[in-house]
């Protein structure tokens, strides 16, 4: 008896010791929470490089422990790949620059997947200091204003973005530093989906290329298409409204009151002199040193049917060529062949000029032109067939 008194005595003082503790940290919250104030900025740059730029100048030196910030843009046509991603998986790299309005490349600092962004894309980053990193409570300011401002319902209990009748509307992608943090949504508002068909590969269609960080393409679907009043400059004034009015570190609603108390909406010119040093960190995301020379290691096979003709003069015959080609900080390391038999048994092993000229050049259309250049000097079908063979490893991606 005395036994099962203390017992409850003791789950009694458990459970009053919990709720004080609870009750200490919503009020050490409330108190933390009372001196953060909110601002929107909006960028007037379409750039990417620019935009980008601008992220991480602000989460290089901004001090976000007193002020959260929620930076709001949209890019003109462009495909932006993690930091550790290779352009030449996460893009149809040949048809970049032939689709209309040229769509440019750039690679965050940060982790991701590969995002086609465009005037329809609206891009938001949440910027607080590392310990009032909340992803979910991003999601869900966006998802609330998306319901206020269209009567869209968004679901947001996945961690990998924002969904509408089970389809994807936004990517993210996240930098953790020892302070400071950014969370950053891409939300597909009115994107056009075919341009971005024709740039981003279904990965079960990709080159035989071994590379890591590679991304996984779900199926997507604009916001509009739910409801087609819905636009870029409608859902920039609501999920900025829906931040300021929001408590910082909890989602509870304050009302257009609590919204009046913050710092409010700031178009931002993304110069240099509004940002000193902006201009150096752009040109380093723009370099190509940055969106391709950041690549990670790679290796691509391909493999070819060497014309019967080439086989001893047998037409009938056919056999198979293998080439691999080694990519290194985006610059072309090792070329190797693996020959079949019958060119092997002709002493023939390709043009070491041609592969010689070819180490150390970058992955890239002077490569080509280089290797154009050489063909023309080439008289020997077998020399021509295997060079061709090169190039087309090098163009495939």
């Amino acid at each position: 008896m005395k036994m099962a008194f203390v017992q409850t005595s003791c789950k009694r003082m458990a459970c009053l010791l919990k709720c004080l503790n609870v009750r200490q940290l919503s009020n050490a919250s409330l108190s933390q929470e009372k001196h953060i104030k909110k601002s929107v900025f909006i960028s007037q740059s379409s750039d990417i490089y620019t935009n980008l730029a601008l992220e991480e100048w602000l989460y290089q030196n901004f001090d976000f422990k007193h002020h959260h910030i929620l930076l709001l843009w949209k890019n003109d046509p462009s495909i932006v790949i993690g930091k550790h991603q290779n352009p030449w998986t996460e893009t149809r790299f040949s048809d970049l620059q032939n689709v209309e309005n040229e769509v440019s490349l750039a690679r965050r600092s940060s982790n991701g997947g590969a995002v086609y962004q465009d005037n329809g894309s609206l891009n938001m980053s949440f910027f607080s200091t590392r310990d009032q990193h909340d992803p979910k409570y991003n999601m869900e300011i966006i998802a609330r204003s998306i319901f206020r401002e269209l009567n869209c319902s968004v679901k947001t209990g996945r961690e990998d973005g924002l969904f509408l009748r089970s389809k994807k509307i936004s990517n993210e992608a996240v930098k953790l530093g020892k302070e400071n943090c950014y969370h950053n949504m891409s939300l597909m508002v009115a994107s056009n989906k075919v341009t971005r068909n024709m740039v981003i590969p279904k990965h079960g269609n990709a080159p035989n290329i071994g590379a890591i960080g590679t991304s996984t393409s779900p199926k997507m679907m604009n916001v509009c298409e739910e409801n087609p009043t819905a636009s870029v400059s409608c859902l920039t004034k609501a999920v900025g409204w829906e931040f300021l009015r929001t408590r910082a570190l909890n989602l509870v609603d304050g009302g257009m009151e609590l919204a009046h108390q913050q710092k409010g909406f700031h178009l931002i010119n993304p110069t240099d002199k509004w940002f000193p040093g902006l201009n150096e960190i752009r040109n380093r995301f723009s370099s190509w040193d940055w969106c391709y020379g950041a690549t990670p290691k790679f290796d691509i096979t391909q493999s070819f049917t060497v014309p019967g003709p080439l086989l001893h003069g047998n037409a009938g015959a056919s056999s198979t060529l293998n080439v691999t080609m080694t990519v290194e900080n985006g610059l072309i390391a090792e070329i190797a062949l693996h020959m079949p038999f019958e060119l092997n048994s002709l002493g023939f092993m390709g043009d070491p000029k041609i592969f010689h000229t070819l180490k150390g050049k970058r992955f890239s259309v002077q490569a080509f032109e280089d290797l154009e250049y050489s063909l023309d000097s080439l008289l020997d079908d077998k020399h021509r067939f295997v060079t061709e063979c090169v190039k087309q490893v090098m163009t495939c991606a």
